[in-house]
């Protein structure tokens, strides 16, 4: 069951991802220049603490 929590989850963040990182960019007016690079530290990031949240819960 764990399999199936982190395979939404991750589908979620990718989109909530781009969906922050599109809100970043509106709010500077400008697109960044290594736009990936940013995209997958907020990934990771939100990645790892959702990970370690549900460790927690399912465990």
């Amino acid at each position: 069951m764990e399999l199936v929590y982190f395979t939404l989850v991750s589908v979620a963040l990718y989109f909530l991802a781009d969906w922050i990182l599109l809100w970043i960019e509106a709010k500077l007016g400008r697109r960044f220049e290594q736009r990936a690079v940013v995209f997958m530290f907020l990934l990771l990031a939100m990645a790892m603490t959702s990970f370690w949240i549900i460790r927690l819960i399912a465990d």
